[in-house]
């Protein structure tokens, strides 16, 4: 069906509904729709688990719900019509189905790709929504004839811009064109981004540099087209880009600050997804580093967004930049009077043995200061799992030291004061 039903035809269909030769088009509709579905969950067994699978487009969480399912029935129920032409019976089912299963092929594609694009939106409901009631309107407007009315209607209403006549029609289908060209583009954007970041390796800032230039050149590309699609002169978007050159020069300039600072930290590797840091007294891992600001979790689950300009201009600490391996300390004090040296040596020997602690570099004990109860002793050991936390090696070796100073005997003093009590003379 390539072109809106008439008041005639759609009468001539409604009688052509409750003839036998309906009983063989509704036969072949549903061949067509069990073929399409035992195929979509064939080909998408493996993927079914959303634990161990990406998000697709073609592929969505259930059989019905990404866009290879409404595809496959369109094009058998195409192939089925055409059949059904060659046998010579009228047709009236295909009539029908055809429309809705382009209305449904058209909602499956933008929400699949909006939600595989962007993951975390909650606009992407509102979309649905919003696309569903477009697409069935049309759908039961192509159907019914009202079609070629409702054109018209909106053609006769136009106004001038500048020397330009524009209407309503022309604006609608120009936005039309223009998001079916972005959602396009956030589409291929995505295919190209889930090939990039399919393996996470020690070259992951890479790739993500390169997914956040791959989607910008596709957003930028598929706006110019969108725009010249729409019937917009790309040539009047000079006086734009000079607006939005002064805008960034002063109300936004923080916020291009941020983003040319994203890709400045990508690509010269200073900070890398999975380093620990410390930015401003909050101290974690970088989860994932966007083009406006970077994630920091923190060992106790608590996130932190840091703009990307910050970890530009200020002291960063990165305890993985270079060497993975941290350096930590622990003190105590021993009694004097004790053999020194020998509880050193026990205590370097005994820290050595702790679960996460390296052997090499071989964990140390140092004499620090003579503090005024003991001798206070400095036990230094290196660990290269800063990710997994300092307070739970730290209480081992705690532990361990305690144990080792039982075992010889040697107690940890504790501060003792002196009274001196005066009696008063009789005057």
């Amino acid at each position: 069906m390539n072109r809106p039903l008439s008041f005639d035809e759609l009468q001539a269909l409604g009688a052509a509904l409750l003839k036998p030769a309906a009983l063989t088009e509704l036969g072949l509709l549903l061949g067509a729709l069990a073929l399409a579905w035992l195929l979509v969950w064939r080909l998408g067994k493996s993927r079914m688990d959303s634990q161990q699978r990406p998000l697709s487009v073609l592929f969505g969480r259930h059989v019905v719900d990404g866009v290879l399912f409404p595809l496959l029935a369109l094009l058998l129920a195409l192939g089925a019509r055409r059949l059904v032409m060659h046998w010579g019976l009228p047709l009236a089912l295909f009539k029908l189905a055809v429309p809705v299963l382009i209305s449904l092929l058209a909602i499956r594609f933008t929400v699949r790709v909006l939600t595989v694009a962007l993951p975390e939106s909650n606009w992407v409901k509102l979309v649905e929504r919003f696309v569903s009631w477009v697409a069935w309107l049309g759908s039961v407007l192509w159907i019914t004839g009202l079609w070629p009315a409702l054109m018209q209607e909106l053609e006769d209403i136009s106004w001038k811009v500048g020397g330009k006549a524009l209407s309503l029609r022309s604006m609608l289908e120009g936005g039309l064109t223009a998001a079916v060209v972005l959602v396009i583009s956030l589409w291929i954007s995505s295919i190209i981004e889930a090939r990039l970041l399919r393996n996470v390796t020690t070259d992951l800032s890479l790739r993500k540099i390169a997914v956040n230039l791959t989607r910008a050149v596709l957003l930028l590309v598929g706006l110019l087209l969108a725009l010249s699609a729409a019937g917009i002169d790309i040539t009047a978007l000079g006086v734009l880009g000079g607006a939005l050159g002064v805008g960034i020069g002063f109300g936004l300039q923080k916020l291009a600050a941020n983003y040319v600072s994203g890709f400045v930290i990508l690509a010269e590797r200073s900070l890398r997804i999975g380093d620990m840091v410390k930015v401003d007294g909050f101290e974690g891992r970088i989860s994932d580093i966007k083009t406006r600001y970077t994630v920091i979790r923190a060992l106790n689950g608590r996130e932190a967004i840091i703009p990307n300009e910050t970890l530009i201009t200020t002291r960063v600490e990165n305890s993985s930049l270079a060497d993975p391996q941290v350096l930590l300390t622990t003190l105590v004090q021993v009694a004097y009077g004790c053999d020194v040296e020998q509880v050193m040596a026990k205590l370097a020997e005994a820290v050595g043995g702790v679960e996460r602690v390296l052997a090499s570099p071989a964990p140390a004990v140092q004499l620090s200061s003579f503090a005024a109860d003991g001798l206070e002793l400095t036990v230094s050991f290196w660990i290269s799992d800063p990710q997994n936390g300092q307070g739970g090696v730290r209480s081992d070796v705690n532990l361990t030291v305690l144990k080792t100073l039982a075992e010889l005997g040697v107690e940890i003093p504790y501060p003792q004061r002196v009274l001196h009590q005066r009696t008063a003379t009789a005057p």
